[in-house]
């Protein structure tokens, strides 16, 4: 069955600031280096996520990250479908029809979230967004377009690694389907244990087990 991954209504729009082509790039490279450091400073990480499609139907449930390239959105109950990336590839169990895919964590947009040792300096840009405590980076690789974007959405915040908190994201994949999320009660640096990222496989016994 199709799952929601789907749009939460975010604000990014907002008027061009013009600068000087140099304070602009100065700015820009400092603000990628801050969204850097945030997602090299974050060693554990659990929030609630909230997830709604373009209807405005709306799930929600836990996300796990463990770095590096480790991420679990455990959907709320009743929902039988569960994405779990363990360092290498990202899977995504459907137990409704025992059904699993799985990807290269490279090839989703969600990489540049969970990779530390990517640099967004070269392949991020700064959207304006018109509010001075929300920072918003757009992460592409130019080279490899099929593999998606992502938009993530900051904000600044002395607590948090860098000064940031992720207030959510937008990705945009291969297949253009559109997932929006937006996190609360954020908790870092909380212990996570590396089999949060295991997961038991629906399908008839013979098929590769995955955990």
């Amino acid at each position: 069955m199709k799952r929601i991954v789907a749009p939460l209504i975010m604000a990014l729009a907002a008027a061009p600031v013009l600068l000087p082509v140099a304070t602009a790039a100065a700015q820009q490279a400092q603000q990628l280096d801050r969204v850097n450091a945030y997602i090299r400073g974050v060693t554990t990480m659990t929030a609630d996520f909230t997830q709604t499609d373009r209807n405005g139907q709306t799930l929600s449930g836990k996300l796990t990250i463990k770095q590096p390239g480790k991420i679990r959105f455990q959907y709320q109950k009743g929902v039988p479908l569960l994405i779990v990336g363990d360092g290498k590839a990202l899977t995504m169990i459907d137990y409704e029809v025992r059904q699993v895919q799985r990807w290269p964590i490279g090839n989703s947009p969600l990489g540049a979230l969970i990779d530390p040792k990517k640099d967004l300096s070269k392949f991020g840009k700064v959207v304006q967004t018109g509010d001075p405590s929300v920072l918003s980076v757009q992460a592409r690789d130019p080279r490899r377009p099929e593999f998606g974007t992502i938009t993530m959405i900051f904000k600044r915040d002395p607590s948090g690694p860098a000064g940031l908190q992720l207030y959510g994201w937008v990705a945009l994949d291969s297949q253009n389907n559109r997932t929006s999320v937006r996190l609360s009660n954020h908790a870092y640096g909380v212990p996570v244990s590396d089999s949060t990222f295991r997961w038991n496989d629906p399908r008839p016994k013979g098929r590769a087990a995955g955990g």
